[in-house]
């Protein structure tokens, strides 16, 4: 009896271990990540190696009757013929897809729809290789359904890095739980040029700041786990110098020096990798001639080399074929893949880039197999890290769960409050008293829900979204009457209601003019194959859109009649509030000088109205930053406050300063900076402590800002220069000791061998409200290095 045991013990311990060698490695959880991806590449064919790093539009890839949805056969042919292994947008609805509330999906679908189509791959070709899906995630993932937040250039106003954490934290959440992999974003590019079209999608014109803000992000959609359920990939963009196009033309060239490039342009990016950043976009324009999608020193010496990137890089849309259609640098699309993927670009945005062009380019040996391989490997080596071959489904109850969460919601109004910037409250016009009799809401942004959400916003619910108006009804008694009129469209100069908004203002106590741009899409608007919008110079229907991907500005004035309306309703005498909700800085040089008030809340996204409407009324109060500069005309460009030495002098019709500096915006509160003390410390750090004290009578944030000064470098350097900055509330006559500590890397320069160092000498130390407030000011002497 005990022989028989033995001996069927035995058969099985030979059958779990037989069954154990035929399991490949790659699908074996507990073998390192390494010998997975290269037990997985070698299993795979040429083809099914470029299908990996292909990355077609995802939006045609399922079907929807009714609730139901399916793959569609445009997936079943991809997955035939290019074996692509990721898609991007599957769950972006917008115009440009058209996908709308009707047609698109909600979160419950989205994650049966990623469902779908995971379990197609996974059952249904040769390896089972699961997919990744890639999603537009900059203020809110662009789904239906999902929370809006305020765009990036508003983020940013907030100058508070935690804040973001967390809202990048709950945009990753409510992607994942709908099958979403990676998230395009944060935007790392600097912003000194405000004609170009997509300022609202930067955190601005620093690199400091913007460095802050796009290591927040990563750390808040990748977290601590990937597995986790609730993180996704963040993918950096644009890699590199693309926010300073000659002209503002989006996807221009743009002339830049190559120390200006390590200096200036590069380090958001790198403090982004430095916080893990597991993926980069590369950028669709050149420098010094390169392309950027088939920039070797980019992509390989600087991003791996030097800073120890260890994702993978993906092209912008189409950017590969730009290589040849726009760059001319390829003569065609096999030498432009040829190209690309050499100089260390491993997946390919369109599915067109890379394809039947990169297997001819390996066929006629231009690109080796070894090559291929780590490209693959690049992409590969991220899904067994999320634990896609483990667990490629999703939970669509969760999703429900998940998305646009009453916490959610409220943090979206959390965001925009603290974003909002005042620049102007002459005699304490504001905050106002909810018990007014009569209050007026005027103008083209006062009651348009599109108009206040910005670029890559998916259609909303009428519902979901607050506008100014209904923040403020939301907010005022209800013996206050509040009558709303339009005035004028954005653009159009036709349907004005001059006289129906004059009438308003005469009756009121106080008028709300609510003016500024729009990047709202719609159906008649033309786009290109990247998604940009076609721009004609006269069209015969009028959109707002004046801002937002491919919508470039000759000027910034205010367009249509809205300045013709302001003026108008400001000599009624009455006391009037300038809300400014916009993509990037526009023209306030008279509001400046003649409305009481003013506030700039960018893009608030879907709470905004309750947010403005919270700053108004006094419930909270403002301590937004502007992150770029307002100019005086679009004659002074650039200026951007840390322009290099010699400070610019003024011109002959006007201040060669801007009319709102970086770092600029008011509280209800004011402020002291005293007792300044700066020391060194073990190690070589500089401390820097003061005093700060609220004297107003209201609780508030102050943003305080430490720049520095190299007094004499060895290479010209910046006037000034954003070191480190924080948020700080304080309540009334409260003061707290702040401090801060500089390391080398905050005094380094890069000298004229090309070579970061920190060189002998003095620095100015200027500690203050903006770059053009400073409140306390003092010297230190850097005597030796070491």
């Amino acid at each position: 009896m005990n022989k028989t045991l033995s001996f069927l013990l035995i058969l099985a311990g030979l059958a779990f271990k037989s069954s154990a060698q035929q399991k490949p490695v790659y699908k074996n959880a507990n073998m390192p990540v390494e010998s997975r991806v290269k037990d997985l590449i070698s299993r795979m064919s040429v083809d099914e190696k470029i299908g990996q790093i292909s990355v077609l539009l995802g939006w045609e890839m399922y079907d929807k009757t009714g609730n139901k949805v399916g793959v569609s056969e445009k997936f079943k042919q991809a997955q035939a013929e290019q074996y692509t292994g990721m898609l991007w947008a599957t769950l972006r609805a917008d115009p440009w897809t058209q996908k709308t509330l009707k047609t698109g999906l909600n979160p419950g679908l989205s994650a049966n729809a990623t469902n779908a189509l995971q379990k197609y791959v996974v059952e249904k070709t040769r390896l089972g290789i699961p997919m990744f899906f890639a999603e537009e995630c900059p203020h809110g993932h662009m789904a239906i359904g999902t929370t809006v937040f305020p765009t990036s250039i508003g983020q940013s106003s907030t100058w508070n890095t935690t804040l973001i954490e967390t809202m990048a934290a709950a945009i990753a959440a409510e992607a994942r739980t709908q099958g979403a992999h990676i998230g395009y974003g944060p935007v790392l590019d600097l912003a000194r040029e405000p004609r170009w079209s997509r300022v609202e999608e930067t955190y601005g014109e620093d690199p400091v700041l913007n460095g802050a803000m796009g290591a927040a992000m990563v750390r808040g959609f990748q977290g601590h786990d990937l597995k986790s359920g609730s993180n996704v990939i963040s993918t950096l963009k644009h890699f590199t110098a693309y926010g300073v196009p000659e002209g503002g033309h989006n996807g221009g060239s743009v002339t830049i020096g190559i120390r200006e490039l390590h200096q200036s342009y590069l380090p958001p990016f790198k403090a982004a990798v430095k916080a893990g950043a597991l993926s980069v976009m590369t950028a669709y324009n050149s420098i010094d001639g390169i392309p950027c999608s088939s920039n070797p020193v980019l992509l390989k010496d600087i991003l791996r080399t030097d800073w120890g990137f260890k994702g993978f890089v993906v092209s912008d849309l189409g950017s590969i074929s730009g290589i040849s259609g726009s760059h001319h640098v390829a003569a065609n699309a096999e030498e432009a893949a040829e190209m690309a993927i050499n100089a260390g670009l491993d997946a390919d945005l369109s599915g067109y880039g890379y394809g039947k062009a990169l297997k001819k380019a390996v066929e006629n040996g231009k690109v080796s197999i070894s090559t291929l391989d780590t490209a693959v490997a690049n992409v590969l080596r991220q899904k067994f890290a999320l634990g896609l071959f483990e667990h490629p489904y999703v939970d669509p109850a969760k999703a429900v769960k998940t998305v646009r969460s009453a916490a959610h919601i409220e943090l979206a109004r959390k965001v925009a409050r603290e974003s909002v910037v005042l620049l102007k409250n002459q005699n304490n016009t504001l905050p106002l008293s909810k018990q007014l009799k009569n209050l007026a809401v005027i103008g083209p942004n006062a009651d348009n829900m599109y108009n206040q959400l910005g670029d890559y916003t998916a259609p909303q619910a009428e519902e979901s979204i607050i506008t100014v108006l209904k923040g403020i009804k939301n907010k005022v008694s209800s013996n206050t009457k509040v009558r709303y009129v339009k005035g004028c469209a954005i653009r159009d100069t036709t349907n004005l209601q001059f006289d129906e908004a004059l009438a308003a203002a005469k009756a009121a106590d106080v008028v709300v003019m609510v003016l500024g741009g729009s990047s709202a899409r719609d159906f008649k608007t033309e786009y290109l194959s990247t998604g940009a919008a076609t721009v004609k110079a006269a069209e015969t229907s009028v959109s707002d859109m004046e801002s937002g991907e491919g919508y470039d500005r000759s000027t910034l004035d205010l367009m249509g009649k809205q300045s013709q309306l302001l003026q108008l309703i400001a000599k009624t005498g009455k006391p009037v509030v300038l809300v400014m909700i916009e993509g990037r800085p526009l023209n306030l040089n008279w509001p400046a000088e003649h409305i009481p008030a003013i506030l700039n809340a960018w893009y608030p996204g879907q709470e905004g109205g309750n947010a403005i409407a919270d700053v108004l009324f006094g419930d909270y109060n403002p301590a937004g930053r502007l992150p770029i500069s307002i100019p005086r005309s679009v004659g002074q460009l650039p200026v951007y406050y840390n322009v290099k030495r010699p400070v610019a002098h003024d011109y002959v019709e006007t201040s060669a300063k801007p009319l709102y500096a970086f770092g600029y915006g008011l509280s209800y509160s004011s402020f002291e900076y005293s007792n300044l003390v700066i020391s060194k410390k073990e190690g070589g750090n500089i401390n820097v402590k003061f005093t700060l004290k609220n004297k107003g009578t209201v609780a508030g944030d102050e943003v305080v800002q430490l720049y520095i000064r190299d007094e004499v470098s060895s290479v010209v350097s910046p006037d000034r220069q954003l070191k480190q900055f924080r948020r700080i509330h304080l309540a009334p006559s409260e003061e707290r000791t702040v401090e801060f500590n500089l390391t080398a890397d905050d005094l380094k320069l890069m000298d004229s061998k090309m070579q970061w160092v920190v060189e002998p000498g003095d620095f100015s130390i200027m500690l203050g409200a903006s770059s053009d407030d400073i409140r306390l000011k003092d010297r230190f002497n850097i005597s030796s290095v070491n």
